[in-house]
């Protein structure tokens, strides 16, 4: 009588350094849902022990970092010291966005772009507000309508998730004003990866801002049309972002969002990791408005990890 084995599926080992802030706890809970996973945690007391740590990027297969700049740095020279016995590295801090080396980790990029992050030692995780500003500035770029040295700005909304344990704690304490500007110096810190994986060769101009609500993303970017090469119409822009998003899952481009609607809010995708890339304007003023809508904690940054994560282990 024949038997018949079952292979038992072997599970892939992550670790979150930096679990307890907003984008590790937000991660931990989409990675409890998938089977294949088996997320480590290492012991309070020992989260700065440098040994213990060591050992932990000896025991995993990928680690997350959602640390800031410096502890992020200090983690991945950890993990070059252990060579051939260094895990996979998903970093959630702005360290390595535009590093020599790392991978961005935006698969809707390019075409191949996904399969770049499957086979990738290391990718840096993109930044909330540049992954809707990449999203509808580079396919534009790449056709030519938008010239590289073009003068971008770019402006943004978010919820106040997105900005940090002190952020949080003041708009939940009901302490912090219902909206701000801010950013004010010009030197946001998501300006680099912004303008590298947008194809610009001029640096854009970036105002973000923060609303009273906790996620939810709004990115737009003003043009006039008659400044851009070709002079195309609003639906000729529609198109050049719907060619290079066919197929995805994640990325809907709405069409001729001007006949149907006058107002966008900010979290209509919340819960989600999907992103969605509006045409506003009106031809007989020439003039238009992108704009990019997604849940910060979805597409801009959680989400984009667990993605990320999925393809590097083989999982997606």
């Amino acid at each position: 009588m024949a038997t018949t084995t079952t292979a038992k599926t072997k599970l892939a080992r992550v670790f979150i350094d930096g679990e307890a802030g907003t984008t590790g706890l937000e991660i931990r809970e989409r990675l409890a849902g998938i089977d294949n996973i088996d997320v480590k945690s290492i012991e309070p007391a020992k989260r700065k022990d440098r040994e213990a740590r060591a050992q932990m990027l000896r025991d995993v297969d990928l680690v997350v970092l959602c640390l800031p700049d410096d502890a992020a740095r200090e983690t991945v020279a950890l993990a070059d010291e252990l060579g051939t016995k260094a895990p996979k590295i998903v970093d959630a801090s702005t360290a390595h966005r535009v590093a020599d080396g790392w991978i961005y980790g935006f698969a809707e990029m390019m075409p191949g772009h996904a399969d770049a992050i499957k086979a990738a030692m290391r990718v840096a995780n993109p930044g909330c507000y540049p992954t809707g500003g990449i999203a509808l500035l580079r396919p534009l770029v790449e056709a030519g309508i938008i010239e590289p040295d073009f003068p971008i700005t770019v402006n943004a909304v978010s919820g106040y998730s997105g900005g940090g344990r002190s952020m949080i704690e003041a708009y939940e304490a009901g302490t912090a004003p219902s909206f701000e500007l801010y950013g004010l110096g010009l030197e946001h810190k998501h300006v680099p990866e912004l303008q590298k994986y947008s194809g610009l060769t001029r640096r854009p101009i970036f105002v973000p801002s923060v609303g009273n609500f906790r996620q939810g993303m709004l990115v737009s970017v003003p043009l006039h049309l008659d400044t851009l090469t070709g002079r195309p119409s609003l639906r000729d822009l529609e198109l050049v972002l719907e060619e290079h998003y066919q197929g995805s899952d994640l990325i809907r481009v709405i069409a001729e969002p001007s006949a149907k609607m006058s107002r966008l809010e900010a979290e209509a995708l919340n819960g989600t990791d999907k992103l969605e890339l509006y045409v506003f304007g009106k031809a007989a003023l020439g003039q238009a408005v992108l704009v990019a809508r997604l849940d910060n904690l979805g597409k801009g940054a959680a989400g984009a990890a667990v993605q990320n994560i999925k393809l590097m282990l083989g999982l997606d």
